[in-house]
């Protein structure tokens, strides 16, 4: 499918930028993604490498570190070994602010993932399409949103946190039925639920700014109680302005990975990667954004 990379949008000024930040009175979330980087590499990454990437990740200084999942490891091979990096890390002594976030489709992952106090963020990755949800979980929209009534009851009897990704967030290629309302409609669900973080994914690169931007700032004032991030996949000639977009709707919370390595198989398209950050913590410096 071809992908339209020209849709631009008119940007604020750097003062106008600021200013919506200052107005949420908080700093700008970096997710550091090395989970979804990683899982698409081609070559098996030894574990060695893994937690000598991820040990120097955690001293950065992100506010969340996506650094694995507790997925089968037939569907994904590159993640077997999540348990050993996890046990290898020695969280603790690396006295690290950043908070470690594991990726789960299934009940019995999140059982697993809640057993270790070093994780704080379990994902649950909810597709809004409904092909896309039985390719990537191997479950209907029905029968995921009931994981995801369990998955939460399970993280807050262990106290963790379950956060949302809403993918196929702006459309899909598949033909499913989409719209803003679809959106808004799976997003007051979660929030029924009491979900605190809901992630907006780009999943295939589909998103233009001006979607993304009536998404976030649809949404935000309806759920002060909620975080609404932005997980968008993006070539290098449409990450500024979607990054743009969802900044002047007032998100804080943005997903990415060094380089822009990674992002979704289903793209099909060797250029739609992972959000790059670098590029996002240029643009905020470049804005005086903290």
């Amino acid at each position: 499918m071809a992908f339209n990379n020209t849709i631009g949008m008119h940007a604020n000024t750097n003062k106008d930028s600021a200013r919506i930040i200052n107005k949420k009175d908080s700093i700008i979330e970096l997710v550091e993604c090395p989970r979804d980087a990683m899982q698409g590499w081609h070559r098996p990454i030894n574990t060695d490498t893994k937690v000598a990437y991820l040990k120097a990740l955690l001293k950065v200084g992100f506010s969340v570190l996506d650094f694995g999942s507790f997925v089968s490891p037939k569907a994904i091979p590159q993640m077997a070994d999540t348990k050993e990096v996890l046990s290898r890390l020695d969280y603790k002594s690396l006295q690290t602010k950043t908070k470690l976030l594991a990726i789960i489709a299934n009940v019995r992952g999140a059982q697993e993932a809640c057993q270790y106090e070093e994780i704080h963020y379990l994902g649950f990755p909810f597709s809004i399409s409904e092909t896309f949800q039985r390719r990537n979980t191997n479950s209907t929209l029905a029968e995921s949103f009931d994981r995801v009534k369990q998955i939460q009851q399970l993280c807050q009897a262990h106290g963790k946190a379950l956060v949302i990704y809403l993918s196929m967030g702006f459309g899909n290629p598949y033909g499913d039925a989409y719209s803003p309302e679809i959106l808004q409609d799976w997003a007051a669900k979660m929030a029924n639920l009491g979900i605190k973080t809901i992630s907006l994914a780009d999943t295939v690169g589909l998103a233009t700014p001006a979607q993304i931007k009536e998404a976030v700032q649809e949404l935000i004032p309806q759920y002060p109680a909620i975080t609404f991030g932005v997980h968008l996949h993006a070539t290098r000639q449409n990450s500024k302005a979607k990054i743009q977009a969802a900044l002047e709707a007032g998100c804080i919370r943005f997903d990415g990975a060094l380089k822009g390595i990674g992002g979704c198989p289903m793209a099909q398209d060797d250029l739609v990667g992972n959000m790059d950050t670098e590029l996002m913590i240029d643009m905020f410096k470049s804005k005086g954004i903290n």
